[in-house]
């Protein structure tokens, strides 16, 4: 169930709060073993804030729009008393003495959280592999990866642990779980929900199974925070998607199939979003190809000044600890040793060059058609989508421009490759227009058939105990 349909059954009294969260319970005892997507977690104190939520509905006075509904936090989203971990064995985890703003949010709205989700070293890896909780495997596969950094979110998203699930994103870790588990999700425009850590391209965002629960949970996460410096002002968003059904005909629509760089794109990922963008054509939007506006050198200077970056946390390290941290990593920062403060100026010209890049490339569309990524989901064991080898950011063309512009940008499935992994669509936003790509993601949802609408596997073990059968394809 999503949590819109939750919450309906809450407010009939059809459903307690306290037997969901008992499912819940018993799917993640059925797969954490082999998904792995949890850092941390207490279903017993989940339990507890479930009766209470149970208490207020009997009551008639919910706390607010999540009352009852299970949700994850990602493990660097800090949470009172709880490690925070960051995926890195050679890291001594902070535990904060208060939440941040996004945790805050969830539970004034009465948000049960089951717990911290994992994800890789740092959050630079676009997998579920860490040097501290090994590996993250996808529910529809295990022998394929989750995408990342956000991976135990995306994990838990696809594999029933509740509804509603809190990434971040800093180049495509909300949406390339996305792409890889077929999930909604949504990278907020910059500043609309608030941080303790605001960092330039960083966002945190909802991630969940319908485009719907994706924008009740921004409602509540997007509230504005003064911690937050660079926090958009508050705003009242019209996020009741589904009251305000959208009208594509005389949308101009833009089609992006060449990122103009990176890896050269899957066929069958292509031909998933040829088919998305025809299904928006055919309901009256124009649609209009999109060249490319990124260049390889543009990306190489993002991907090194990421790079300086997580150098600078590997050598704060003690030496023992560096030798923790996963060796993907270690060869990742130990490339740029020797790179100065000079070239390091001039990659942070090309981030404000790729900002005003996509900013000018798309502004004449209401709305960006693209891949998530040029491939589909890889084999769990490999830190990025070529394994072990070094091809910098050579999958993230597509995704990463939207952090530095700031813009809003969605992901939600497509289609399917031929041996059935999932395919995301992208769409992308002008700047500040949250409302307007979530009310897209919406309506390609509700028209995109059969052939793209995710059919969620249910383990066997939650089966037997349940009775439930497997749905068909």
């Amino acid at each position: 169930m999503t949590a819109t349909e939750l919450i309906a059954s809450y407010r009939s009294g059809d459903l307690s709060p306290v037997d969901v969260l008992r499912d819940v319970r018993q799917v993640v005892e059925a797969r954490e073993a082999e998904l792995n997507a949890f850092a941390v977690h207490d279903l017993d104190a989940a339990e507890l804030a479930a009766s209470a939520s149970a208490a207020r509905w009997r009551a008639g006075t919910p706390a607010g729009p999540l009352d009852g509904v299970p949700v994850t936090i990602k493990e660097n989203l800090a949470r009172a008393g709880v490690p925070m971990q960051v995926g890195n064995a050679g890291v001594t985890p902070v535990v904060p003495e208060r939440s941040c703003p996004v945790v805050d949010r969830v539970e004034e709205a009465g948000g049960v959280v089951l717990g911290s989700t994992v994800m890789p070293d740092w959050g630079m890896l676009s997998s579920g592999v860490s040097s501290l909780h090994g590996i993250t495997r996808s529910p529809w596969d295990p022998s394929l990866t989750t995408g990342g950094s956000s991976s135990g979110a995306g994990a838990a998203a696809a594999g029933g642990y509740g509804p509603l699930h809190v990434g971040t994103d800093i180049g495509g870790s909300i949406r390339l779980p996305g792409t890889w588990l077929g999930l909604a999700t949504l990278k907020p425009s910059a500043g609309r929900v608030p941080l303790d850590n605001p960092y330039l391209g960083r966002v945190a965002g909802p991630m969940a199974r319908s485009v719907e629960d994706v924008a009740l949970l921004l409602s509540v996460i997007g509230r504005h925070d003064p911690r937050d410096w660079t926090a958009l002002p508050p705003a009242d968003l019209d996020l009741d998607i589904s009251a305000t059904p959208l009208d594509v005909a005389g949308l101009r629509v833009g089609l992006h199939l060449d990122a103009g760089c990176g890896l050269p794109l899957d066929p069958e990922v292509r031909a998933c979003v040829e088919r998305a963008a025809r299904l928006f054509a055919d309901a009256g939007a124009r649609v209009e190809p999109l060249e490319p506006f990124m260049a390889p050198r543009l990306l190489a200077d993002l991907d090194q000044f990421w790079r300086v970056r997580s150098l600078v946390d590997h050598e704060s390290l003690a030496p023992e600890a560096r030798e923790r941290v996963l060796p993907f990593i270690r060869r990742w920062v130990g490339a740029v040793a020797d790179v100065d403060g000079k070239a390091v100026l001039r990659d942070y010209s090309s981030i404000m060059a790729i900002q005003q890049a996509t900013v000018a490339a798309t502004e004449r569309f209401d709305l960006v058609l693209s891949p998530v990524a040029p491939m589909a989901a890889f084999p769990a064991e490999w830190p990025m989508p070529w394994g072990e080898g070094d091809e910098g950011m050579a999958h993230i063309g597509f995704t990463a421009p939207y952090n530095l512009s700031g813009q809003p940008a969605a992901t939600v499935n497509c289609g399917f490759t031929a041996d059935g992994r999932t395919v995301g669509l992208h769409l992308g936003g002008r700047r500040w227009d949250d409302v307007g790509v979530l009310r897209a993601a919406a309506w390609y949802e509700r028209h995109r058939g059969p052939d793209a609408t995710p059919c969620w596997p249910i383990p066997e073990a939650v089966q037997a105990s349940s009775g439930t059968e497997r749905p068909g394809a």
